[in-house]
């Protein structure tokens, strides 16, 4: 993966884990403990998967993990958009956190296509 790439992906995923569990304390503070567990699990695990797949073995791998990470990047959107459609989370901190979200979507999509292109192109 691209160094460059591999640096913002890295640091945009690391400080969304970290608004994601500020988040989470201020939703249990409210009383809310099952959609916000499951926004901290996938909030934060897009990070973990990302360094998971810096560290894979193969190109393969390294598809298949952030792969992941893009699926609980998608995953958490659907929570925080469930969050402030239930009144739990205000627009303002939706719009910062579905916006970082989004980033990190669209740079994992890039970096998983760009990756398949240059060493998958030539498979069936």
């Amino acid at each position: 993966m691209n160094e460059e790439k591999e640096n913002i992906i890295v640091k945009k995923s690391y400080d969304f884990a970290l608004e994601i569990v500020k988040h989470y304390k201020i939703l249990i503070e409210q009383k809310e403990f099952v959609l916000s567990k499951q926004l901290l699990r996938s909030g934060t695990s897009i990070g973990a998967n990302i360094h998971e797949g810096i560290a894979s073995e193969s190109k393969k791998d390294f598809v298949h993990k952030l792969g992941i990470a893009l699926k609980e990047a998608r995953e958490t959107s659907y929570w925080l958009n469930l969050l402030k459609n239930s009144s739990y989370l205000p627009l303002a901190n939706f719009n910062t956190l579905i916006i970082t979200c989004n980033e990190i979507v669209k740079i994992l999509n890039s970096i998983i296509l760009t990756t398949k292109q240059r060493y998958f192109s030539n498979e069936n």
